[in-house]
């Protein structure tokens, strides 16, 4: 293979219903306290700060396990449900219930145009990987969806412990495609995707949320064929 993509994960090939962290610390509440009403609105200006990739440029390399890496997070999580009024015992309780609803693997879904765009640019010759910042359970998760089938590799900040834009997350990734003298990254968000791969001197395409920075961009994956067929004559 001389062509190789990266891909962004969560909000680029795939979703979780429901909506994210906020919504499942919802769900947790509701779950642990039938009858308690905790909503997104309350509790997602508490999720703002905390998580890895909120501090991209410090790297979690003491993190070993996924147990370890879900550890950090629920002081984060109870803090949240401290300001809806909760005490200590039940924030404590509720937060850990949030992994077992996040990564339920039957919560997360592709979007519509994935497999097809998959299949296509697999049948050109393009390699497929994944780069993403995300739960430990990732590569779980996208065996569920059936991304085994069209992605060699999932790498995970979890696991190498960079998170998108630090330039060690991309250069994982790239150390695996050395072989590969055409790489492109897709993604969905414009300073971890665009901008952390235009760093490490990979060109990059926006997709689905338009930025008027973004050089290259596609509404929808059913358009990226077309774009990256025209660029990479452009540039070769």
């Amino acid at each position: 293979m001389n062509k190789a993509l990266i891909w962004d994960f969560d909000g680029t090939l795939a979703y979780r219903e429901g909506g994210r962290f906020s919504a499942a610390l919802c769900e947790a509440a509701q779950k642990e306290m039938p009858g308690l009403t905790v909503t997104i609105g309350q509790i997602r200006p508490y999720l703002q700060s905390g998580f890895p990739w909120h501090t991209p440029n410090e790297p979690h390399l003491e993190i070993k396990t996924a147990d370890q890496w879900w550890e950090q997070l629920y002081p984060v999580f109870q803090r949240a449900l401290l300001s809806t009024g909760l005490d200590s015992a039940q924030a404590r309780s509720i937060a850990r219930e949030v992994r077992p609803i996040y990564v339920n693997p039957e919560q997360w879904h592709l979007f519509d145009d994935v497999i097809p765009v998959l299949e296509q640019l697999s049948s050109q010759g393009w390699l497929h990987v994944i780069l993403s910042n995300h739960v430990p359970e990732l590569c779980a998760i996208a065996r569920h969806l059936g991304l085994e089938r069209w992605v060699a590799r999932v790498f995970n900040s979890a696991e190498t412990g960079y998170e998108k834009p630090h330039p060690r997350a991309f250069q994982t990734a790239l150390k695996y495609l050395s072989g590969s003298p055409v790489k492109w990254m897709v993604g969905d968000n414009m300073n971890a995707d665009v901008e952390g791969a235009k760093a490490v001197g990979i060109p990059a395409i926006l997709v689905r949320r338009q930025k008027k920075e973004a050089e290259y961009y596609c509404q929808d994956l059913s358009q990226l064929p077309g774009v990256l067929g025209r660029v990479v004559r452009e540039k070769s």
